[in-house]
């Protein structure tokens, strides 16, 4: 079974996706001759994902004695496989693995839409584990950090009283707030705030630390995990699947505020192929504004909400960075 890793956001309508290749990690595996597990590539650590060529990074190649076992052995080399610096289908390709239709070999070109609730926005790790993870690897950075001398300590310590430390994260759009808790003899406690699916935990956390993994038990649950940090981003990566926390710095954004509904933006870097508006238009919501060409592959933009284009911000032909500006758009009756 070949599977074929992408740079790409299944969760975006599997727009495209360019970046740096920060971190890539992957399983023993043989290149470009026969084995159990085989990774054909043309990548290395460090090197650049650009919206020139395919989006494709790698084929990762298993092979079994029969269907079930060239399964589990794709999803352990999937589960090994880690990739930070863009957006990529691995975790997808694992929820593929663990579908109904394909594990059974079920296959046809409607196999995406009929499985749909088990494939797109999944979250094998839980939250729980996740902060707990990230709140480790932290922990363990700033550990590395401190200098000999007492006032360069950040473990907590403190005279009297009890000490409790605030993090807040961004876990899929949504905000999780933590308060860790330390305890007498150095123990340590972690609370999480209820979430809209979640109870309110508060339980200890018990963290080791060997050959860059963490081993981690938190709430009932205990589990290996690494975690790689990119500016204000943690990749958590265990063997259930991966997820991605942003930490919130309060201090670092003071002051920042973003502009809403008059603005839209790239969703992926590409060349602007066209716009199907003029300034002055007005336009309804979901009507085509502009398109934009990727990865050989051409989108769509489409309107927000109703409204009438302010300005076009590019001409076509432009290289255009995701996230950037593409046009100004006021709300109608603004």
């Amino acid at each position: 079974i070949e599977a074929r890793i992408c740079a790409e956001n299944p969760d975006n309508q599997f727009l495209p996706a360019t970046g740096t290749l920060h971190v890539y990690r992957k399983p023993a595996a043989s290149s470009f001759r026969i084995a159990d597990v085989r990774i054909d590539d043309g990548v290395r650590e460090g090197d650049a994902i650009s919206p020139y060529y395919d989006s494709m990074i790698a084929k990762l190649i298993v092979r079994g004695d029969n269907r079930d076992q060239a399964l589990a052995r794709l999803d352990a080399a999937l589960a090994q496989t880690q990739i930070v610096g863009l957006a990529t289908n691995v975790q997808f390709l694992r929820h593929v693995l663990r579908s109904p239709s394909f594990a059974q070999a079920r296959l046809d070109t409607a196999l995406i839409e009929r499985e749909k609730d088990q494939l797109f926005h999944q979250d094998p790790v839980g939250v729980p584990l996740a902060v707990a993870a990230a709140v480790a690897s932290a922990l363990l950075q700033e550990q590395a950090q401190q200098g000999a001398d007492p006032f360069s300590r950040r473990d907590g310590w403190q005279s009297h009283g009890r000490t409790e430390r605030p993090w807040s994260w961004v876990i899929e759009g949504a905000t999780v707030d933590a308060r860790l808790r330390y305890l007498p003899g150095g123990a340590l406690a972690l609370m999480l705030a209820a979430q809209e699916d979640l109870p309110a935990l508060d339980a200890p956390l018990v963290f080791s630390a060997k050959d860059g993994q963490l081993d981690l038990e938190y709430a009932g649950q205990r589990t290996r995990a690494e975690v790689h940090r990119l500016g204000e981003q943690y990749h958590v990566f265990t063997p259930r699947g991966a997820q991605v926390l942003t930490g919130i710095d309060l201090l670092a954004h003071a002051g920042e505020t973003q502009a809403e509904g008059g603005r839209l933006t790239a969703p992926m870097p590409g060349k602007l192929v066209s716009f199907a508006v003029q300034v002055g238009d007005s336009v309804t919501a979901g009507q085509a504004l502009a398109v934009m060409e990727a990865m050989k592959m051409e989108h769509t933009i489409a309107a927000p909400h109703a409204g009438v284009v302010e300005e076009l911000l590019y001409q076509p032909g432009d290289q255009i960075g995701d996230g950037a500006e593409l046009l100004r758009l006021a709300r109608a009756g603004a």
